[in-house]
């Protein structure tokens, strides 16, 4: 259920409404656009509860949702949410260019990497200090020391660092390093990380399951706003399909289909998406001409020796020309702008 309140609406009028809503048992979230407030009614709903809401001074109507994920909605939110990170953002107007190894291996590896996607125009910084691998034998991640390389190059270049917690007794160790906390495909449904991940207060970049539907995602994202985090970013990431030229199938159309359903931002990283580097670029430049706000792709200035995922990840210079690119397209379909990132 969404209210929306009066423009000329009191501070008391919307206090009474929040406490008189607790009372029935629901939750409730604010949100202020500015000339009047939406409020998002969550929980055990009474059958006459539409008009049990708008008999309270100060409200304006009381709608039925159209969609499970409530918070998430447009109907929630018509503005595009705009996340601060460190002196750049992600959504609205901007360009995002999220852009780093696969995983953390040495100091010297990784401050390498992080100089040159900076000086190629990186906004962020991606790196995996803890890596959920398909097989139990697979490099795993450096853990905390490699949580200390990520802050160590977020210093040395200014670039915002995101990285990925995989359970909820992690979420407020990567939190002490990181600007971003990342859930992976195969933790979107981790449903003590997703409350772990609301309660910390950090932005929260959350991949869709290789095999979730855009409903199922958009309910997982859920779980963090229901926090009053609001600082959700969407990633799409590919999804299996029956398709086996690339390790999954990219799926564009959710671009689209998730700017119109959402507020929240979304990105595309195209590198897991493909598993292959040759084909990085051009699906890259498809989902910010889709309308997307950004893209997440791996770099590594020596993949043949990367000790994960080095196939699908870009060299330095080629990387430098998918950012020119970037520009290009994101200035022709929709005047995103590339931001700086803090120096």
């Amino acid at each position: 259920m969404v209210v929306i309140m009066r423009k000329d609406a009191t501070a008391r009028q919307v206090a009474n409404l929040v406490s008189t809503v607790e009372g029935w048992g629901c939750s409730v979230h604010l949100v202020d656009q500015g000339e009047q407030y939406k409020v998002g009614v969550i929980g055990k709903e009474h059958p006459d509860i539409a008009a049990r809401l708008t008999s309270l001074d100060g409200v304006d109507a009381a709608l039925p949702g159209n969609h499970p994920f409530s918070l998430a909605s447009r109907e929630m939110q018509v503005r595009d949410t705009c996340i601060p990170l460190n002196g750049t953002a992600i959504g609205g107007d901007c360009l995002t260019v999220i852009a780093g190894p696969c995983s953390v291996e040495s100091r010297s590896q990784m401050l390498e990497i992080a100089h040159a996607v900076a000086e190629a125009g990186a906004t962020a910084l991606r790196g995996g200090a803890f890596k959920p691998r398909t097989s139990p034998y697979s490099f795993q991640g450096l853990a905390e020391p490699g949580l200390e390389l990520l802050a160590e190059a977020r210093e040395a270049t200014g670039l915002p660092v995101i990285t990925e917690a995989m359970s909820a007794d992690q979420v407020r160790l990567v939190a002490n390093y990181a600007d971003v906390v990342q859930i992976g495909t195969r933790n979107m449904q981790n449903f003590q990380l997703l409350h772990a991940a609301g309660e910390i207060g950090l932005p929260v970049l959350l991949k869709r399951g290789l095999m979730s539907t855009i409903d199922e995602w958009l309910l997982a994202a859920e779980y963090i706003l229901s926090h009053q985090n609001w600082q959700v970013i969407l990633c799409e990431r590919g999804i299996r399909t029956f398709e086996p030229s690339t390790r999954n199938t990219t799926d564009i159309n959710a671009v689209p289909v998730v700017k119109r359903l959402s507020h929240l931002p979304l990105i595309v990283d195209p590198s897991h998406s493909t598993g292959d580097w040759h084909y990085v670029s051009a699906v890259a430049l498809a989902a910010v001409a889709a309308g997307a706000d950004g893209v997440m792709v791996e770099v590594h200035t020596h993949p043949d020796q990367a000790r994960s995922d080095g196939g699908q990840s870009l060299k330095p210079e080629r990387f430098a020309e998918l950012v020119r690119q970037l520009h290009q397209v994101a200035e022709a379909v929709g005047g995103r702008v590339p931001q700086s990132h803090a120096s």
